[in-house]
Order: C-alpha cells, then sequence, then structure tokens
C-alpha cells in the first residue's frame, strides 16, 4: 500500500503532466522579447497561462532563447504548433521566424521527481570496465560540444548578415518614402500635374 506521500507525488506528477501536454516550447526568440510581447503575439489567438523563459548557460554566445508558454488547454497548445509550422511568425524583428514545438517533461527545470523513479550510483576505479566507458563518453561530449559552438557561430555570423540585409532594404524604402513626402509638399507633383493637364483631385 502506498503512503500519503508516495500519493502526494503521484498527484503531483499527473498535474504536472496535464501541464505539459498544454505548454509549447517557443525558441528562435529575439533577448528582446519579454513576458508581456510573448503574450500580446500569442493571445491574439489563445489564452496564455504563464511563460517562463529557459537561459542558456552552456554557450558562450548571445544566442536567442526560449521560453515554455502555458496555454489554457491542450487543444490551444496545438493549434499555435500548427500555426507557426505553417506560417512565418516574428516578434520584435527577429531575423528568423519564431518555432514552435510540443513541451516535453526534460525541458522543465523545476519538474518534480516520477514516482517510483529511484537513481543509484557509485564510484568506480580505473580498472573498472565502466570507468572506460564514462571515459569515451567524456571525449565524445567534448568532442559534440566544440561542433556544436562551431554551428552556432557560423548560424550567427549568417543572422547578422541578413539583419544587415534587412536593415539596408529598411533604410532605402525609408529614403524613398521621405523622397516622395518632401516632393508632395514642395508642391511639385501640383505643378507637373497642371502642366501635363493632369487631376490630382482626391477621390
Amino acid at each position: 500500500m502506498s503512503t500519503s506521500s508516495e500519493r502526494a507525488k503521484e498527484v503531483a506528477y499527473s498535474r504536472f503532466r496535464d501541464k505539459v501536454k498544454k505548454t509549447v516550447l517557443l525558441d528562435n526568440l529575439s533577448p528582446r522579447v519579454t513576458e508581456s510581447v510573448v503574450r500580446a503575439a500569442l493571445e491574439q489567438f489563445v489564452c496564455v497561462v504563464s511563460v517562463e523563459f529557459i537561459p542558456n548557460y552552456t554557450i558562450p554566445y548571445n544566442v536567442p532563447q526560449a521560453a515554455l508558454v502555458e496555454m489554457e488547454n491542450p487543444n490551444q497548445a496545438s493549434s499555435i504548433v500548427s500555426m507557426m509550422t505553417d506560417y512565418p511568425f516574428m516578434m520584435s524583428g527577429m531575423p528568423r521566424p519564431v518555432r514552435a514545438r510540443p513541451a516535453k517533461a526534460e525541458m522543465f527545470p523545476n519538474r518534480p521527481s516520477r514516482p517510483g523513479r529511484k537513481i543509484q550510483f557509485r564510484w568506480v576505479e580505473p580498472s573498472d570496465p565502466y570507468f572506460q566507458v564514462a571515459k569515451q563518453l567524456k571525449k565524445l561530449a567534448r568532442k559534440h560540444n566544440a561542433e556544436t559552438l562551431a554551428l552556432i557561430k557560423l548560424q550567427l555570423e549568417e543572422e547578422e548578415k541578413l539583419a544587415q540585409q534587412q536593415r539596408e532594404i529598411l533604410n532605402a524604402n525609408y529614403k524613398k518614402l521621405e523622397m516622395i513626402e518632401n516632393i508632395m509638399q514642395k508642391g511639385t507633383v501640383s505643378r507637373l500635374a497642371r502642366f501635363y493637364g493632369l487631376n490630382l483631385a482626391d477621390e
């Protein structure tokens, strides 16, 4: 027979699993995105219950951040994932669209322990076969980390190029609109219209 403490753990974990089903992971978020920005963007379509940002302490780059966003029910979470998969969704001018995918239990830093799960550990000597396995895994993890850092660096460089292109296009469009506004204010269009006999009366 389970104790009251075990039953409480089971109830807590059941509630946590329900929360996971209602939660979406958003990544590619600009560092300037705040909780209010996320709420304003998503509450056009769903009811947002909570927003929890996930900091990345593993790499020395200012990469786009991620957030766990809990909706009112699983259907709303699924609709947000489908919408962001089918259509580009931008927040705070990030060069890349925001991505969304269903949350998983391991994404939550403060998740409760699974009922009945026990973690065991022990020290191993260099002569133990498991010691060599752990040593190889450690080397593999370092190699994977170096490859990941190189890919992230390349990705950030490409994003900076894209952002620069966007800034140049915006500046060019602004100058065009500014030139048109100056022409209208100085009466150049009206004089040309009178010269060519055109009617510029507003409809």
